[in-house]
């Protein structure tokens, strides 16, 4: 993956979540407080983190554990299949948080050891920052559904917030595309 492109896919995603938070759109709301208990966003975040986690542990390198790559890779699928029985409470939100955590991994290594320019640097705050949120969320995933309730209590949160992170995703597409 190119610097440019890892810019641009994090300029799309703050602008995706941003917009329809700055534009205060009734049906986004809507899905924001249904979220961290849908069934639907479970299965499919949480699927998607579960799968993308378990390519990795197959793939992992002799330095890496690699020798025990079978038996990680069935423990850990064990652990997937039993969350969706014995844990199903907030499943979307700690699928998310797994999603973001796969997702940092390849964002951050597009810009490793390029010392070129500050601008680079950017997109990475954005990252940093949803890692951080990311591994919060999933020890405490309740606090993403007190959070939405907070947000969506008044409507100038929501579209403050939404314009902090369309905004900033303005500012990292304009960096994508001029450095």
């Amino acid at each position: 993956m190119t610097l440019t492109l890892a810019n641009l896919i994090v300029a799309v995603l703050l602008l995706g979540a941003g917009l329809p938070l700055l534009l205060n759109s009734s049906a986004w709301a809507a899905t924001l407080k249904r979220f961290p208990r849908s069934r639907t966003a479970a299965y499919v975040l949480f699927s998607a983190g579960a799968a993308w986690f378990l390519y990795a542990v197959w793939h992992l390198s002799m330095a890496d554990f690699g020798e025990y790559r079978g038996y990680l890779f069935i423990g850990f699928a064990l652990i997937a299949v039993l969350s969706f029985k014995c844990v199903p409470d907030f499943l979307a939100v700690r699928g998310l948080c797994a999603v973001v955590l796969m997702g940092a991994m390849p964002l951050l290594d597009a810009g490793y050891m390029n010392f070129e320019s500050w601008a680079i640097d950017v997109y990475k705050v954005a990252i940093f920052v949803a890692i951080a949120g990311a591994i919060w969320l999933a020890a405490q995933p309740w606090r993403m559904r007190d959070f939405i309730g907070w947000l969506l209590a008044r409507p100038g949160r929501a579209r403050t917030l939404g314009g902090v992170l369309t905004g900033y995703g303005l500012l990292v597409a304009g960096l994508a595309l001029t450095f």
